[in-house]
């Protein structure tokens, strides 16, 4: 990754610092997503697999789409 400057940095670590708190399976969490899913729809298999990207794909988030 190449940085032009601060507006690039702060752009990078932005976004980096919004996939780690809302996205990231946290490993000293029993590798479990801080603010999961309603306990409802744990284990449901209907929807369609999604992925987020950030940072040009370098981090990547995948999700199941709502039935």
């Amino acid at each position: 990754m190449i940085l032009f400057g601060e507006s690039s940095l702060r752009h990078c670590l932005e976004n980096y610092v919004n996939h780690f708190h809302a996205e990231r399976n946290h490993q000293g969490k029993s590798n479990v997503i801080l603010f999961p899913a309603p306990e409802d729809r744990i284990g449901e298999m209907a929807g369609d697999i999604q992925t987020r990207e950030r940072l040009g794909g370098l981090l990547k988030f995948f999700y199941r789409d709502a039935a």
